[in-house]
């Protein structure tokens, strides 16, 4: 009976082995027909959220030479400054790279004009109505993606003309939507209601996660936090230190009434929950926010009074690893889990 299994299980592995050499040909034939692939020209369906303090030109350009889509984070750059990041991504890589634009920052018309000015042909958009810039992009030649957190404004981001849309579930980190619709919950349904490439985001951190994105519907996946834990991400040391640090539950939406974020649990947060707690009003919760709090927290590393957005998947971020080993782990464990659950008849 031993040697019957040992048979067996030799017989088995030949399989696996057969099976994957099949797989990884018809993944590769795969992967040149996604909708994001051939969308931004990339070689892989991996994009780097655009993170404000954290996504500068060093990230951007590392993930896209890595086979990614690397996005610079314009909401916490001054025009001119985003104007010398982008100068120096295009120096950096010669690979497909585009910038995120929050639509509700107030130098949206001079970051706009700049990103026109510079050639950028990628824009994500956020935080704002869709329609109010896509059609001028277009027209310069850029495509737009606008990210959202919920089948309504998928729709309206459809009717608008983007290109693409990203939808974020509420486990990740910095501003969230105020439905708290989780990534497995929300991408099915936003998959069935549009008919355009479709992205998932919120709590992707694994190939395993990644594959699991890909099963229900999305083209490809945007993945944030796991990317603040690089060398190459602009965030402080201190701040990245702090997500390797992180467990679960060391986060919290927050701020719901003005517009949720999700932030490591600290002395500013726990000072946000008391007041909010004690009924605190919208006046007197920005009044406590105050000003620059995600710069004091994420660009400058005080970890007690500032802001330290980040996703819940942080609690299972372990170490600092360079932008290019990111995105070949996101792609290799993705590849082993669909495999794996392809031998086993799923």
């Amino acid at each position: 009976m031993g040697d019957i299994i040992l048979i067996s299980n030799y017989k088995y592995k030949k399989f696996i082995l057969s099976y994957k050499s099949i797989y990884q040909t018809n993944l590769t034939y795969s992967l040149m027909n996604n909708a994001i692939c051939k969308l931004f020209q990339i070689e892989y369906p991996i994009i780097q959220a655009g993170m404000i303090w954290c996504s500068g030109w060093e990230l951007a350009s590392a993930v896209s030479n890595a086979g990614g889509l690397g996005l610079i984070g314009a909401g916490s750059m001054y025009p001119e400054i985003l104007r010398e990041h982008i100068q120096k991504c295009k120096k950096a890589t010669d690979k497909p790279f585009g910038v995120n634009v929050p639509l509700l920052y107030p130098n949206i018309e001079e970051h706009m004009k700049v990103i026109v000015e510079e050639g950028v042909k990628i824009v994500f958009t956020s935080a704002g109505n869709p329609k109010t810039w896509t059609g001028h992009l277009q027209e310069k030649g850029i495509t737009v993606v606008h990210v959202v957190s919920n089948v309504k404004f998928a729709l309206k981001s459809q009717e608008a003309g983007v290109n693409a849309v990203v939808a974020e579930g509420f486990e990740a980190g910095g501003h969230n939507g105020r439905e708290e619709t989780t990534t497995l919950v929300l991408i099915p349904q936003v998959k069935k209601a549009i008919n355009i490439p479709l992205i998932a985001a919120g709590g992707i951190g694994s190939g395993q996660a990644m594959a699991a994105c890909l099963a229900l519907g999305a083209d490809a996946v945007q993945v944030g936090s796991r990317f603040v834990a690089t060398p190459e991400s602009s965030a402080h040391q201190a701040f990245k230190d702090t997500v390797v640090k992180a467990q679960e539950g060391d986060t919290i939406l927050t701020l719901k009434q003005l517009t949720p974020v999700r932030l490591i649990k600290n002395d500013f947060c726990n000072k946000v929950l008391a007041a909010e707690q004690t009924g605190a009003s919208k006046e007197e919760l920005t009044t406590l926010l105050g000003r620059a709090r995600a710069k004091k927290g994420m660009f400058e590393g005080d970890l007690s009074e500032g802001e330290l957005e980040i996703g819940q998947v942080s609690g299972a971020i372990t170490a600092i690893k360079p932008a290019a080993e990111i995105v070949k782990e996101l792609m290799d464990d993705c590849k082993q889990t669909i495999a794996r659950l392809n031998a086993i008849g799923f």
